[in-house]
């Protein structure tokens, strides 16, 4: 079989049971899941689509669907459009810390990748003027970046920052994470103000992540500042929730 051919499920999946009481979607689904859960369905292995496994299983196409809808509920298999219904790589778990995106996907042993959507000076609106405490109507950096991980889409990324980050180039920014890219010129980020929300996809979002048009992103707004308390970072960001998620830690007073 080509490296790339799609993974025939039902050689791992033995006798299914018709007559019994689990219902068959959950059959189907709970031997894949033990199947990439062991490896033996590697991660970003592609499945066949649903009309194929449900024409070798002898079952419809409804509990197919249901099947792997349910594993992609898990974040266990994504669906990407022209390519089909592939095992995850691994979802990024990104604890609520002062870090970004893409130093968090290397310490987890992903590989970041980014496109620069755009990298320009703008006219801070009222709103980021406020947060970043300039005059409305000044000179702002303004950065959008796609950034995925293992290849896959992970998140639309929004900034706008202080005029003297107008030299950051777009090769710095396709190669480092933006915290990075600030460490290095002596600036340390301290504390940053966040909201963790979600809502559905706007505009382009829904391609660039690769999802259903309007479907749900989970979304992060932020401003940060460095020791002495100025603002050097407004983010407005979005998710793509089947690859996503924030883990923090609560402690009891």
């Amino acid at each position: 079989m080509a490296d790339d051919a799609p993974v025939q499920i039902d050689s791992l999946l033995g006798d299914l049971d018709r007559t019994g009481p689990i219902p068959l979607y959950f059959q189907v689904s709970t031997a894949i899941e033990r199947a990439i859960r062991s490896g033996d369905i590697p991660p970003g292995a592609r499945l066949e689509n649903e009309i194929a496994i449900a024409q070798r299983l002898g079952l419809s196409r409804p509990t197919i669907r249901r099947a792997m809808q349910e594993l992609v509920d898990k974040g266990l298999l994504v669906r990407r459009r022209g390519i089909g219904t592939q095992v995850v790589q691994g979802q990024v778990r990104r604890q609520v810390e002062l870090t970004s995106l893409f130093e968090d996907l290397q310490s987890s042993h992903h590989e970041p990748g980014t496109v620069v959507l755009e990298h320009g000076i703008r006219a801070a609106d009222a709103e980021t003027a406020t947060a970043l405490g300039v005059a409305e109507g000044s000179d702002v950096v303004y950065l959008r970046r796609q950034r995925s991980t293992d290849g896959i889409p992970v998140a639309v990324l929004e900034n706008y920052l202080p005029p003297e980050f107008a030299d950051i180039t777009t090769e710095q920014l396709q190669q480092k994470g933006l915290y990075q890219i600030v460490r290095a010129r002596g600036i340390t980020v301290r504390v940053a103000n966040q909201r963790i929300g979600a809502r559905r996809a706007q505009g382009d979002e829904s391609s660039l992540l690769d999802i259903e048009k309007g479907g749900p992103v989970l979304t992060m707004e932020r401003v940060a500042f460095d020791g002495s308390g100025r603002a050097v970072e407004v983010g407005h960001h979005c998710y793509r929730p089947d690859m996503y998620s924030f883990e923090t830690t609560l402690v009891a007073k």
